[in-house]
């Protein structure tokens, strides 16, 4: 593909003082609206400034700020970034998703209280290390307990341990897994002084459940973090010349509005000076830091009929993601058919994260059937029918 030239000067300056125009205006006074706007129509773009590198070939477009006027401004495309708990199928926005997970799992507990200690033992620590650590040394408790039923000195731990304190006592939900797999807590002597110290002790009517209690050392070490699933928000646009306009919301950005302008007005400043003096390779490796800030994107694909599928994705899933969901919702799934992205190059490459090709934070893409496949099969076809699922299209919305 040919290079992209710089930007001229002209172009450099009109940016700079578009910016330097952009100032914090508090709304108008009404219930719920202390949040200050900023002002300015203009949209803003970050390759305004910035050549593109080889990897941005796809044409994704950044968008650095997307500042309107509260009166006429557009709908968001998508009102967030929302997710599914596994356990209670709760669909909550990114910043409820924890706190769903944590009542889910509380629960659990009512179900399967072992179960639910190994969740949170999993999931709410977030030291992966101190986490394996962990539950090998309260696999090898329950190991010593398996293989030496008889020795009582197994059946009881110290709870002031120095060991137990620094791998254990400190991760949540331990107690409740200890407490849930049958041990009590019992203050005992100590043996040649008149102190007594606390210690878990195994139940007695346990030992005649050994192999229940390796069957709970198993899961406890087999055992991941409860994940919230990302909801795709799958949508069916029918055809329309806007496929192609994005509004998203904060959500899909790592940084907060004010963060992204102010790093925006210091790389404008800073373009005129280092543009003669940056290497092509230094070029690309900003561009990849840039489109690593984004968690999310949102995807659409334009059918050959104008219908417009349209997702949310994780930044870093790979190409073949996509492939899956648009195959997802197809009538025939076996129907082969190329992804094409801005500009028409084909993402060939299903290996590739979407910000590795540059199609964050959005991008409309194409979808190309095999001309020889789609000609047998509309020959064979008694009437002309559309690819996709009936539900979906029975539920396809209007894109304004």
């Amino acid at each position: 593909p040919k290079a992209r030239q710089a930007p001229s000067d002209e172009a450099q300056r009109a940016a700079a003082a578009a910016l330097a125009r952009l100032e914090l205006k508090p709304k108008a006074k009404r219930p719920g609206a202390a949040r200050p706007v900023l002002r300015g129509s203009a949209r803003l773009f970050i390759n305004m400034t910035l050549p593109k590198p080889p990897c941005a070939q796809f044409g994704a477009c950044f968008y650095l700020l997307q500042e309107q006027e509260e009166e006429g401004a557009a709908a968001p495309s998508v009102s967030g970034v929302y997710f599914i708990c596994p356990l209670s199928g709760a669909i909550v926005r990114k910043d409820q998703k924890e706190k769903q997970l944590r009542e889910a799992i509380q629960a659990y507990f009512s179900v399967d209280p072992v179960a639910a200690s190994i969740m949170e033992i999993h999931t709410f620590n977030r030291d992966r290390e101190k986490v394996r650590l962990c539950v090998e040394t309260m696999a090898k408790y329950l190991d010593n307990i398996y293989l030496h039923p008889e020795e009582e000195k197994y059946r009881k731990i110290k709870l002031q341990n120095k060991v137990f304190q620094e791998r254990i006592s400190c991760l949540e939900g331990t107690h409740k897994f200890f407490q849930a797999v049958g041990f009590e807590t019992k203050t005992l002597p100590v043996p040649g002084q008149e102190a007594t110290e606390e210690f878990y002790v195994l139940k007695e009517e346990v030992l005649s459940r050994l192999e229940e209690l390796k069957d709970r050392k198993e899961q406890l070490l087999s055992s991941e973090p409860v994940r919230a699933q990302l909801h795709r928000q799958l949508t069916l646009f029918q055809p329309s010349a806007a496929a192609a306009r994005f509004e998203l919301p904060h959500d899909f950005f790592n940084l907060s509005a004010e963060e992204l302008r102010r790093e925006q007005r210091l790389r404008t400043e800073a373009v005129e000076k280092a543009a003669m003096l940056r290497t092509r390779a230094m070029r690309e490796k900003e561009e990849q830091r840039e489109m690593r800030k984004y968690n999310y994107t949102l995807l659409r694909v334009r059918f050959p009929d104008g219908y417009i599928l349209q997702g949310t994705f994780y930044a870093r899933e790979s190409v073949s993601v996509l492939y899956n969901f648009v195959r997802e919702a197809l009538r025939d799934d076996w129907l082969p058919f190329e992804l094409l992205g801005p500009g028409g190059l084909k993402l060939t490459d299903e290996s590739l994260a979407f910000n590795e090709c540059g199609l964050v934070p959005s991008a409309l893409l194409s979808l190309a059937w095999d001309a020889a496949v789609m000609a047998d099969v509309e020959a064979a076809a008694e009437e002309q029918r559309s690819p996709l699922r009936p539900e979906l299209l029975a539920r396809a919305q209007s894109l304004s």
